[in-house]
């Protein structure tokens, strides 16, 4: 049986020594992360607005309702939080300081920004009490931690009674030639987007092959219920290319 020192992971279709995986991760989104949010725009052609939207829809934010948003990078999902409740706070949460330095960095207005934490931290060790917040986000990020499991049961430890989470992912097309299709795009096509316009293959090259990484739709949810959460369920996407996956800590 292999110690915890000698332990391995993957890191996209690498395998590696499970200990250096975050520091990896962490590198590839220091690397892009001040063209993060134009690169989102040009891989998914805008459509992940679209689906982030489509979780805000389902989530409906209510006004005094108080956020955390783990590997919330530059903000996005927050700032779409606060302007649906109306009134409410949010702490975006990131692993990588220059992800949280380029959301600190965007145009909002004094309210928002009043209403917004900006929190360097952990997904697996969330520097919070317990029962603290009222949802939990967490959109394209829990692919990247070294232990998935381990996320959902700290996004239900600092979830008070009635709090909800909420995970936005990429996951598996459940018809295969349009699977397919969409591997062809993404492995010949978005590592090399990602060469033009930051100048870094590699980390796009990473990030399409921990997508494929990630359990499909099903086994996620049962991530979910092993972690305790109930009334889960989950939503697909633009054919599966992501799913919404909901829970709640009752």
């Amino acid at each position: 049986m292999q110690n915890e020192k000698g332990k391995t992971t993957h890191f996209g279709f690498q395998t590696v020594p499970e200990v250096d995986k975050a520091g990896k991760v962490q590198e590839v989104f220091s690397s892009v992360a001040s063209k993060y949010d134009l690169m989102n725009d040009v891989m998914s052609l805008g459509i992940h607005r679209i689906w982030k939207e489509a979780m805000m829809d389902w989530l409906a934010p209510k006004p005094g309702q108080n956020l955390l948003d783990v590997a919330g990078g530059t903000g996005d999902i927050s700032l779409k939080f606060l302007s649906r409740a109306g009134l409410g706070h949010a702490t975006v949460l990131d692993f990588t300081e220059d992800m949280l330095a380029a959301g600190k960095a965007r145009p909002i207005s004094r309210k928002i920004k009043e209403s917004i934490d900006w929190v360097v931290g952990d997904a697996l060790a969330l520097p919070f009490p317990d029962n603290f917040f009222d949802v939990y986000t967490i959109s394209f990020g829990i692919r990247n931690v070294t232990h998935p499991y381990k996320a959902l049961t700290e996004a239900y430890r600092v979830l008070r009674p009635g709090g909800r989470l909420m995970v936005l992912e990429f996951n598996k097309i459940p018809i295969p030639l349009a699977q397919k299709i969409y591997d062809l795009y993404s492995f010949n096509i978005i590592p090399n987007m990602g060469k033009i316009i930051t100048g870094d293959r590699e980390s796009y090259q990473y990030l399409v092959e921990s997508i494929r990484k990630f359990p499909d739709q099903e086994t996620f949810l049962n991530l979910l219920k092993k972690a305790n959460f109930e009334n889960t369920s989950f939503r697909n996407l633009s054919l599966g290319i992501a799913a919404i996956h909901s829970g709640w800590k009752i």
